[in-house]
């Protein structure tokens, strides 16, 4: 599978990636009252993730299934003269409710926002080059408030 390392931002040699963050971060705030019914008033570190080319993927899956507040998935891709052909590495959307797919190619500079719930399942297509993407998630604040309750009741 993809190797990964969680990162703030703050580390050393990590400035580029607060500054990506930074702007991210208002981009979404800007969309705040565009988002429905969310609250975002907080987000992950990022995570990023290194697929080393040797045809490994990521099974389908749903980002939020159990309602730990995620609600807004962001991946910016970092892979210069990509090409999805010779590379694969193709992240596939399944919107629910539709019968078609939305394939997103993994290209240097994009920057792709979903929703994190059951409408947007998603794989990551067997990578045959070295596939470097970062993802965050923004959280709900009732939704993160109300998972952080419940696993502290658990523990």
């Amino acid at each position: 599978g993809d190797q990964i390392k969680w990162i703030g931002g703050t580390e050393e040699g990590c400035e580029a990636i607060n500054f990506l963050l930074t702007l991210i971060d208002r981009l979404v705030m800007y969309c705040g009252s565009r988002l429905g019914k969310y609250y975002v008033k907080e987000r992950s570190k990022a995570m990023v993730a290194c697929y080393p080319g040797n045809g490994t993927g990521y099974v389908r899956h749903v980002d939020n299934p159990n309602g730990d507040g995620r609600c807004i998935t962001c991946i910016y891709y970092l892979n210069k003269n990509w090409d999805s052909r010779l590379h694969g590495g193709i992240l596939r959307i399944f919107p629910e409710g539709k019968s078609y797919v939305a394939d997103v190619e993994p290209i240097f500079d994009r920057l792709l926002f979903f929703w994190s719930d059951r409408r947007n399942p998603h794989e990551v297509q067997p990578s045959y080059a070295t596939r470097y993407a970062m993802t965050v998630w923004y959280f709900d604040a009732e939704e993160r408030a109300e998972a952080k309750k419940k696993f502290r009741n658990l523990t």
